[in-house]
């Protein structure tokens, strides 16, 4: 016999000014479960967690917490029923201790307002230890990596006895060894009865995690199953209303003069790079995290100070010292971490549309803002981007919207030559494939893209040549016709 739910969401909704956000959703999860929350950028699953976890107040709906109907009123009744939640952009405090984190306004005291050290360290290795973690409790959360700050946030979470643990695309800058030993202590806590909303866009994460999928699409949940009984064309239908029978629909283009050529370029980081790019061909740039690839990026750009070596755009030796000068040269850069580089968060849809092109709208001094406007219109027409009007706030979009916003900024501005860092992390499947037919839609016009990704299929899919990177330097080439995943995979690891 079925035993109750630990948790049940029915018929939630969330209005915001302008916007039903949910609309009548209803979410179940087990005891000791894994239960996988899935649905495109925009769908709601941001909103739903942030009603559990008390940073949003529901429009309508009620929830159960074993069987009794309660009301979050706040992220610290939340934390006082049982329930945490660990966010992509993790929430810890870089100066202070791993054990000062973990125990952070709740510390030990020998008495009045002293804290007892000694205890405060003890209890934090106990909890590490129970997550395989060996570091010192008292070393600085800003010396760790990024694995290993998110077992700080799991230890933060089980020191306030949680029940229910929200984690929100945990895996998005993780390497692969780092996600086995997530997914590991996932496991260990799944088997100490700790029940785990886990949110991701890599579907194949969910076959190895996870007990049940929920699917939301449009703010409406419109299946719940076993995860053993599904499988990832269902899941997809599900998600996007439509059949993606092309993962990536790489659409040949005619690859023509040579528009980018670096020669010799050598940074702190990088050794005596030298390769071209043509106009209409995408390069795949392949390796290892820590391979020097983000550094490649950031050169070309401006960013990263280059100490020998010489960039040429259309033939002409460029001096590109700043992303200005890169962008005057008509390079576009996505990068790796939209929300502090690619966004300025506070500012509008529209105002980080035309950032890079303020230029092209002014004339004596003053702003065209007509012009400004329809350019704006053309670019959230043309990629889809789900934004009540142009004035709302760019940080309160969902992460594939504000991927394309980023995305306009850098078509509003004509780029001819693209790099897109890690263009489609932390996006749902639908956006992926927008992103691909978007990159097709460019190089046919003539535009040349450089695309870094540290998922192989995506770069085999899409590149017209695979470059591989290793320990700072270019590796190997490969054609596409040549390129393997085998290949690849060797040509970054060898010694």
């Amino acid at each position: 016999m079925e035993t109750a739910p630990l948790l049940k969401m029915s018929q939630i909704s969330k209005t915001f000014p302008g916007v039903l956000a949910l609309d009548k959703v209803d979410f179940e999860l087990r005891r000791g479960e894994v239960h996988v929350l899935l649905g495109e950028n925009g769908a709601g699953k941001s909103t739903l967690m942030k009603i559990l976890s008390g940073a949003y107040q529901k429009s309508s709906g009620e929830i159960e917490l074993d069987g009794v109907p309660v009301s979050i009123k706040n992220p610290r009744h939340a934390q006082d029923l049982g329930i945490s939640t660990i966010y992509q952009e993790l929430n810890l405090i870089p100066h202070l201790s791993i054990a000062e984190n973990i125990f952070l306004g709740r510390e030990p005291s020998k008495f009045a307002s002293v804290i007892d050290q000694r205890a405060l360290v003890r209890a934090a290795r106990e909890l590490l230890k129970g997550l395989g973690l060996t570091v010192d409790p008292s070393a600085r959360v800003k010396r760790l990596g990024i694995a290993e700050q998110q077992m700080v946030e799991v230890a933060k979470a089980l020191s306030l006895e949680t029940r229910i643990l929200i984690m929100d695309e945990p895996t998005s800058a993780l390497s692969q060894q780092e996600i086995k030993q997530l997914f590991a202590t996932i496991r260990r806590l799944k088997e100490g009865g700790v029940s785990i909303i886990y949110i991701s866009h890599r579907l194949e994460e969910l076959f190895e995690l996870g007990d049940r999928v929920t699917v939301l699409r449009d703010g409406r949940s419109v299946a719940t199953c076993e995860v053993a009984e599904t499988s990832k064309p269902e899941l997809i239908r599900l998600m996007v209303n439509r059949e993606l029978t092309e993962q990536f629909p790489k659409r040949q283009a005619t690859i023509g003069e040579e528009i980018l050529r670096l020669e010799g370029l050598t940074t702190s980081g990088l050794r005596d790079i030298s390769f071209s790019l043509h106009k209409g061909e995408v390069l795949g740039i392949a390796g290892l995290m820590g391979a020097g690839r983000t550094e490649l990026a950031q050169a070309i750009f401006g960013v990263e100070k280059i100490e020998a070596g010489q960039i040429y755009v259309k033939g002409k030796a460029r001096r590109i010292t700043s992303p200005r000068r890169a962008i005057n040269c008509g390079i576009g850069f996505l990068t790796e971490d939209r929300k502090s580089q690619g966004l300025v968060l506070r500012l509008s849809v529209g105002e980080n549309l035309c950032l890079p092109s303020v230029d092209k709208f002014t004339s004596w001094g003053m702003v065209d803002r007509n012009k400004e406007k329809l350019a704006c219109r053309r670019y959230i027409q043309e990629l889809r981007i789900r934004t009540p009007s142009l004035k709302q706030k760019v940080s309160f979009l969902s992460g594939g919207n504000q991927q394309k916003v980023v995305l306009g900024k850098w078509l509003c501005s004509e780029a001819e030559i693209f790099i897109f860092d890690e263009p489609t992390r932390g996006v749902d499947v639908g956006a992926k494939t927008e992103i691909y037919e978007l990159m097709d839609r460019l190089t046919a016009e003539g535009v040349a893209i450089i695309m870094i990704s540290s998922e192989l299929p995506e770069v085999l899919g899409m590149s017209d040549r695979v470059l591989v990177m290793r320990s700072g330097e270019i590796a190997g080439e490969f054609s596409a016709n040549e390129a393997t995943q085998e290949r690849v995979l060797q040509c970054a690891l060898m010694a």
